[in-house]
């Protein structure tokens, strides 16, 4: 036993070494040991057969067989049987919790900056506090102790008031505490640098063992079927007829299981499960920490801690306390091994003391208190820190539930839940999007979350993880930007646009131009590891400087700028680079008949045409909006026009999303067994979007076709030339001005650019980035996907009822779910509003309706040209009735941020050009 001063004071600085000159970089030169530590007065470890034999004969064949018997394998059992699916199978290697949850701190925090986090870590505190005992009868050592968020600037309170306001649309109570009423709460706390503090009396700690052992009681009473001591070795993979390849076996050590459906929750071992059946899995291993206090007199009953800005939890133990964090610099298990269960490593000191000092400073009596055990296993982290879920594309039928950067307990058991329904019904009965594996793995040619090229990058696997770990405590600002993995994947504009002050953004491995600094260039340097590992840290890094003025929640240093960029958009003409758009085609003998079910909207027009429509799911619920134009065969090998036979498509999507458009699409195509296919030429093609009054008179210019309203009405394209280089040219706009987007092959990209910016210079016109059209986009009323549109909001819910063919006969994915939706009401809408006092707000401020809560912001921006806050969210009625027009304009409304309400007004068309004349040219 030590004295944490003592522990610190002894361990003496060493400098690791740099990051690639060691062939091992980073790694910890201890292995496993076999001391058990945790805090735990019981662990599984003791239990279960002692011989090498199963628990029992595995069965012939399963429904689904869940590899792996952590938190998360066991909350998809649990779910799964209790949904009524009968044949479910969970197979462990060695015992449950044997791998990462047996050692996890087990905390449980319900508020987070996102809703869906939100709603998840509800339905697990439910489960372990509620559901479960009440049908077993057991206690799972759910302890509600509060928890208790410290704020030691400004910033960090804001960011805590935020969460506040989201936490009072889901009934969560938390309360901002001065530094004085900390006190008395938490009289052991120094409080000398505190801002205040968030207060949730409800947050809790989980116990692992009970937990687990309680779930599994309760899954196989009602069916399923759990085997412990039985390792999978193989996992067969067969091809359909149409080449689809899906599940058809699992393999262990004591016999085969045939299955249609294997659910990979094996954690830190989930890469390795995961190659047995051809799916990559983009996570890594790394060590993860705590300590365990000797007996502090006067902490009993307190709240467990997060001081964020320190980077360290402290969770209430019994008399003592746990203390762990997040360090600059992990350390990474290199080599995970097979057989490690219920193992620990032995702590590193010189990583760990950082936590220590954090510790001291905050609860000063630990300065004199000993350390009784640590606590030091492996976990799995994320490059994005969001967990891996859902169907792998590689192998229908094999299903993620891992990656879950230390947050399986407390995500278990509604991501457990949300897992189920993916099983059972295709698809999420939340919006998972975020934690969605098919956004990242796809054949090489393939847009996603993760292109091949960074998913099979170990350097880029390992830059993002280490940051996303690093950086897990830090503010959540609404225009950070990652540093790490930067620069990997760049469109033809790239070096042009960087030379004339380009602040990129990173979405999905693109760089996409975000605003125009007027300072001068601002590339984005090779990741320094913050300095850890012995790198040097850049000294004079700009476009570090550029993000960390804008890491705030007031309106940022660059508001001016961007309201320039929209300023010169809605008045002149502005040039956005869009080119790390998805461009698919869908062509074949039954292009059309896949297109009549896949988009909502009536896309079969005659070549030329283009039309705005959604992709819904079997529920109604939007999975995509993009444009679709109808095209005619061109020459073999062309981007611009592909050779095809039978019918084709053109498809323009979002480059954030084209990779969850790729895999919905792809998805349909197999369950339908439609003959055409789905081509990707995103690489091939740049994609440029000028607009603005002045956009017919530059392009006119530059184009060798007539740009006339008569002759090129809008939603309509036509291949012409532009400078000499072929182009597409498709007269739409997502700012809400008349305009042209230009698709253009990627050789010709700078030449065509160069010609339109050359003849709109004596216009006014400028670049202008993606921070721009977020503004000129909700200015104009349009639906950013992800944002105003999720999978689970319908059209109707949305607005965007005119994409749906309803008044047609034409069958579509959704239709009956829309149909249904509509003749019985709907009962909760999406609704603008605005504010006149001009305040910054980013999204889930709370909304307020006759003085009761109806909903949140989903989006906001400032709308330059009008001149206001607008900001967007769905509105339910308390009362429980439809939410009619009727019902939107009667009402008074408020929008809460930070826990300060401001009047707003509710709009039922767009504030701005609500008839929608100047897309049309009429000014």
């Amino acid at each position: 036993m030590s004295c944490l001063s003592r522990a610190w004071r002894a361990a003496a600085p060493r400098r690791l070494p740099a990051p690639w000159r060691s062939p091992r970089p980073f790694s910890s030169a201890s292995g496993p040991t076999a001391k058990k530590s945790v805090p735990y007065q019981k662990t599984l470890q003791e239990e279960g057969p002692g011989s090498g034999e199963p628990s029992r004969p595995p069965p012939a064949s399963a429904q689904v067989v869940v590899v792996g018997g952590g938190s998360l394998g066991c909350q998809t059992t649990y779910h799964l049987a209790k949904m009524g699916v009968s044949g479910v199978v969970l197979l462990e290697r060695d015992r449950l919790t044997s791998g990462t949850t047996w050692h996890t701190a087990g905390l449980l925090w319900q508020l987070r900056p996102s809703d869906v986090e939100v709603e998840l870590l509800a339905h697990t505190r439910d489960v372990v506090s509620r559901d479960l005992p009440a049908e077993t009868g057991l206690h799972t050592g759910w302890v509600e102790n509060g928890g208790l968020f410290i704020a030691s600037n400004k910033q960090r309170l804001d960011e805590y008031k935020r969460l506040m306001s989201l936490g009072k649309v889901y009934g969560v109570e938390s309360h901002v505490l001065t530094p004085s009423q900390t006190k008395d709460l938490y009289p052991l706390m120094n409080i000398d640098d505190l801002y205040g503090t968030l207060y949730v009396p409800k947050d809790g700690t989980m116990d692992p063992a009970g937990t687990c052992s309680t779930l599994a009681r309760a899954a196989t009473a009602r069916g399923a079927t759990i085997i412990e001591n039985c390792p999978v070795t193989g996992i067969q993979v067969r091809t359909d007829d149409f080449g689809v390849k899906r599940v058809h076996a699992v393999e262990t050590a004591h016999g085969t299981i045939q299955t249609p459906c294997v659910v990979n929750c094996a954690g830190v071992w989930a890469r390795a499960l995961g190659r047995l059946a051809g799916v990559h899995v983009p996570l890594v291993g790394m060590h993860h920490a705590y300590v365990v206090t000797e007996r502090i007199e006067g902490i009993q009953n307190m709240p467990n801690v997060r001081d964020h800005d320190a980077s360290v939890y402290l969770r209430l133990q019994g008399d003592a306390l746990s203390v762990g964090g997040y360090e600059s610099n992990p350390i990474f298990w290199e080599e995970v091994s097979e057989k490690f269960a219920f193992g620990l490593f032995d702590l590193d000191w010189d990583v760990f003391m950082q936590h220590i000092e954090g510790a001291v400073k905050r609860v000063p009596v630990l300065e004199k208190t000993g350390i009784k055990s640590t606590v030091c296993g492996p976990e799995s982290f994320t490059a994005d820190h969001k967990p891996l879920m859902g169907e792998a594309p590689e192998v229908r039928g094999f299903f993620l539930g891992c990656g879950f950067n230390s947050a399986g307990m407390m995500l278990g058991g509604g991501c457990g839940r949300e897992l189920a329904h993916w099983i059972i019904r295709g698809r999420p009965e939340k919006d998972m999007y975020g934690y969605d594996i098919r956004r990242m793995l796809l054949p090489p040619c393939l847009s996603r979350r993760f292109h091949h090229s960074l998913t099979d990058n170990n350097r880029w696997i390992r830059e993002r993880s280490h940051e996303s770990y690093a950086k897990n405590y830090s503010v959540v600002f609404p225009h950070d930007e990652p540093l790490a993995g930067r620069n990997m994947r760049k469109d033809p504009l790239h070096e042009e646009l960087l030379r004339q002050g380009c602040v990129f953004q990173e979405r999905h491995g693109w760089e996409r131009p975000g605003w125009f600094s007027p300072g001068g260039a601002a590339p984005v340097l090779d990741y320094d590891y913050y300095g850890a590992y012995g790198r040097e840290r850049h000294r004079d890094y700009t476009y570090n400087r550029l993000l960390g003025d804008e890491y705030t929640f007031d309106f940022p240093p660059h508001h001016d700028i961007i309201k320039n960029e929209c300023l010169t958009c809605r008045n002149a003409l502005a040039l956005f680079d869009m080119s790390y758009f998805g461009k698919f085609y869908l062509v074949g003998p039954e292009a059309t008949k896949a297109a009549d079910w896949l988009f909502s909207a009536d896309v079969s027009k005659a070549p030329g045409s283009t039309v705005y429509t959604c992709m819904l799911n079997q529920q109604g619920g939007v999975e995509s909006d993009l444009t679709v134009s109808r095209i005619s065969p061109g020459a073999p090998g062309s981007p611009l026009a592909p050779a095809f036979e039978g019918d084709g498509y053109y498809l323009a999507i979002g480059g954030a999303v084209a990779q969850h458009n790729w895999s919905h699409i792809t998805t349909v195509l197999q369950d339908m067994k439609f003959q055409c296919k789905l081509l990707d030429c995103s690489e091939e093609l740049g994609m440029m979007s000028i607009q603005g009054p002045l956009s017919r008179v530059v392009l006119q210019e530059v184009l060798d076709t007539d740009l006339s309203n008569e002759a090129f009405p809008f939603s309509t394209h036509k291949i012409t030339t532009a400078a000499g280089c072929e182009v597409r040219a498709m007269r739409l706009s997502f700012v809400g001005e008349m305009g042209w987007e230009l698709h253009v092959p990627r050789a010709d990209c700078v030449k065509v650019y160069r010609a339109v910016m050359e003849a709109g210079a004596r216009h006014g016109i400028a670049n202008a980035g993606y921070r721009a059209i977020d503004s000129l986009s909700i200015e104009k009323g349009y639906r950013h996907w992800h944002a105003d549109l999720r999978p689970d909001d319908t059209p109707l819910e949305a607005g965007l009822a005119f994409t749906c063919k309803l008044k047609s006969s034409i069958p579509f994915l959704g239709r009956e779910a829309v149909e249904a939706q509509k003749a019985k009401g709907i009962f909760r809408r999406l609704v603008c509003f605005t504010t006149e006092e001009k305040v910054p707000m980013f999204g889930l401020e709370a909304v307020w309706r006759d003085g009761k809560v109806v909903g949140h912001i989903r989006r906001a921006d400032f709308g330059f040209a009008i001149d206001k806050t607008i900001a967007y969210g769905y509105i339910r009625d308390p009362a429980g009735g439809p939410v009619s027009l009727d019902f939107v304009k009667s009402g008074s409304y408020e929008l809460e941020r930070m826990g300060v309400t401001f009047p707003a007004r509710a709009h039922t068309k767009s504030p701005f050009d609500p008839d929608n004349k100047r897309v049309k040219g009429f000014y």
